[in-house]
């Protein structure tokens, strides 16, 4: 499908709900998880059960996250970021739903944002639930290993890199201050539990909305493929944008193959005026869905 037709699907919609994935960050040097197949381009991340039950592969996280972080947090919004954020103060986002961790899309100006899998710049303990922020626990895990510091390594999806050939027993790892428990960024891991009321919230506004747009995502992770699912059961218009195969292809309305931002960028260049039918009420507000459920970061359905 042709870029005109991509603008004209934008254009005829007022209260767009967004669905966001790796593809919008990639130009900001942020690597993404899978080929145009929709296949792992790399071992598939790290689960929830095997951070919380083996402690070297909680130190060989951390090691790597050491390293990568300061490249992964110097990331800045690229254009893909920036029209969206266009398109939200033209007034025509009812929510905007991204499935990364890397906070660029607030970074840009958007502000009608629900993370679905968390934020990688912030700790989370897993006892007292207790936040603190990645800088300040970067700056810990560097006092207790500074001889890892020297090291080097490519950046990885998820803020880490791609560090091998080390003895990780070395690698220190501090625990909760608070209450001693486990540490783990505040993100969903696959095979965790996205929080309930996140997981509502989304739907709330997917219900207030009249088009699904998606953007840079495979949607092979079911828990973002279900927002296009129940857009195609409340017959809302579907459209994607980016490379390559994604699981939702039989529900689109339509779909271009192309660079996100070469594909977004009419709305940088001709911004228009927002819309005044969309009211900010409706636009920001959170409701919840009653009896919707929390969701898992999974592969499969």
């Amino acid at each position: 499908m042709s870029l005109p037709e991509l603008q004209s699907f934008i254009a005829r919609h007022e209260r767009i709900f967004l669905l966001t994935g790796a593809g919008c960050s990639t130009d900001s040097g942020i690597p993404d998880y899978r080929d145009r197949d929709g296949a792992w381009k790399r071992p598939q991340p790290v689960t929830l059960q095997a951070f919380v039950g083996d402690e070297l592969l909680r130190r060989r996280y951390w090691a790597r996250s050491l390293i990568g972080w300061p490249r992964f947090c110097q990331a800045r919004p690229n254009a893909t970021h920036q029209a969206l954020a266009a398109l939200e103060r033209r007034g025509q986002v009812e929510m905007l739903l991204t499935q990364n961790v890397d906070r660029l899309h607030q970074a840009a100006g958007s502000e009608a944002v629900i993370d679905l899998h968390g934020r990688l710049d912030q700790i989370r303990c897993l006892g007292c639930e207790m936040r603190l922020p990645r800088q300040e626990f970067q700056q810990w895990l560097g006092e207790l290993n500074g001889d890892w510091l020297q090291l080097d390594a490519a950046t990885a999806p998820d803020g880490d890199a791609d560090l091998e050939g080390v003895d990780f027993m070395s690698f220190r790892v501090p625990d909760c201050p608070r209450c001693g428990a486990l540490l783990k960024p505040d993100v969903v891991f696959f095979g965790e539990h996205v929080p309930g009321a996140r997981v509502e919230r989304a739907f709330a506004h997917l219900g207030r909305a009249d088009a699904l747009l998606v953007v840079g995502s495979s949607l092979m992770v079911y828990s973002g493929f279900r927002f296009a699912q129940a857009a195609a059961r409340a017959g809302l218009p579907i459209a994607a944008l980016g490379y390559g195969r994604t699981r939702a292809d039989e529900l689109l309305t339509l779909k271009v193959e192309d660079s996100c931002a070469k594909a977004l960028a009419f709305l940088l260049e001709h911004p228009g005026a927002p819309s005044t039918s969309l009211k900010p009420a409706l636009r920001d507000a959170a409701g919840l869905v009653p009896g919707a459920s929390a969701d898992v970061r999974s592969s499969s359905s």
